[in-house]
This record gives structure tokens, sequence and C-alpha cells, in this order.
């Protein structure tokens, strides 16, 4: 693909941007210790992975903070361990303090220069605030899942998307999507016609994370190990 042929880039955020499973993992680790579990943070995010994703299938109308409190007491039910409300609010209130991967701001920089830049994220308003406030970047647009009412890999943020591009003046197919989730985004940027690159964050380490794996057919246009090797590739091709 010619990363010249785009003018806008719309980005999933946790995941690719936001160090997510490290953000999880720092409240279900000292939680498992607490309670004796013998389990290493991998092992706590695939028990979580589709706990947070059948949530969020079902109450597409709840805020992120109440999704992650969820899934975190029926992740705790799986693992035959409870959940207390305080460990539950605090996975609840934890968005703001994931952090960054350390190329994203650097990335997000480098590709503000020549693209449009727009957020399509699972997460609400006030969280991504906290995670906006890391990557210290000014998006163009920015849709979440408490704008649309739903949680990818359902199709509304990709709805609200040709809205916003229409009311941008961005020409459908001069978009590409770059995500790192193959079952949140890529599978929905499939169905929706949408071009897209992998950002393979996982790409030294075996399984899915804090990521459902993929039952739905998947495709992407290019990988990337990173977003700065990303951003240097979409900087060389536009200069």
């Amino acid at each position: 693909m010619n990363l010249a042929d785009y003018d806008a880039l719309s980005f999933d955020c946790y995941g690719t941007l936001i160090d997510w499973e490290a953000g999880i993992a720092a409240v279900l680790s000292p939680w498992a210790a607490e309670l004796g579990l013998d389990k290493s943070d991998e092992d706590l995010l695939l028990a979580y992975a589709d706990n947070e994703a059948q949530v969020e299938a079902e109450h597409g109308d709840w805020l992120y903070s109440k999704v992650l409190a969820e899934a975190f007491r029926r992740t705790g039910q799986v693992l035959d361990a409870p959940v207390s409300d305080e460990w539950a609010d605090k996975l609840g209130g934890s968005v703001p303090d994931w952090p960054a991967f350390e190329d994203s701001t650097e990335a997000l920089t480098k590709l503000a220069e020549d693209y449009q830049l727009i957020i399509l994220s699972n997460v609400d308003r006030a969280g991504f605030k906290g995670s906006n406030d890391r990557l210290k970047v000014s998006f163009d647009r920015i849709i979440t899942a408490e704008d649309v009412k739903a949680y990818k890999p359902a199709p509304q943020h990709f709805e609200e998307l040709d809205v916003a591009l229409e009311d941008m003046g961005i020409p459908r197919e001069r978009l590409l999507h770059v995500a790192q989730s193959l079952f949140h985004d890529h599978v929905p940027a499939k169905r929706h016609g949408l071009p897209s690159v992998w950002i393979n964050r996982r790409h030294d380490r075996p399984g899915w994370g804090a990521t459902p794996e993929p039952s739905a057919e998947f495709s992407y246009d290019a990988e990337y190990r990173s977003m700065i090797d990303f951003a240097e590739a979409a900087h060389a091709a536009k200069h």
C-alpha cells in the first residue's frame, strides 16, 4: 500500500497508543497477590479478556468505567476468587493512570504533520481525557463508546466515522484505520470496507493477552511492530 494515498488516520487508542494491558495488570496483579492466587499477569489478562468483551456486548450504553468494574467481578467468578467493590471500582477508575507506549507521542506528533488524526475508542470521555493528557496530541475528532452507545466490534463507531469524514470534507477512500486489536478493530474495519494497518504490539509475545481471539473474518493491508515504525514509513511516503 502507498501511505501517501491517505489524508486522515483513525486510531484505536487502548492497545495501540495506550498500554491498556499494563494498566489492567497494575490492578489485577496486586488483587491476585492479596488473595494468594498463583497467576502471572498474562494469566490474569487471558482470564479477563472475554469478560470485558461480553460486558461490552451486553451493555453498550454503560460507561467504560462501569464496564471495567463488572468485567473484573466476572473475572473473579471465573477464577473462583472474590472481587470486592473497592477492587472493582479501582479498576473502573484506573484508565487515566494507564501508561502511553513510549513511542506514541513521538509517532502521533510526526503523523500530525501530514494527516488529520481521529480517535475511535472503546472508552468514555472522562477516561480518554486522562489518556489524551498522556499522549500530548490534539486530535481532529474523537469518537468514543460513550458517544455512540456501543463498543467495538459493533459497527456504530465506524458509522459515526463516516459522518465525521463527511463533515471534515475527507473522502472515505482517503481514510486509513490504524489499530492493534484484530478483534475490536480489524474485524469491523473489514466489514465496513476500510483499509487498515495492524500495529502488532504483541509481536514478541505469544497469545492474545487482554484482547479476545477474533472469531470473525478480518484483514489488514500492512503490519508494523510499533507506532514509530509506522510513522516513519508514513512520513517517508509523504515526503
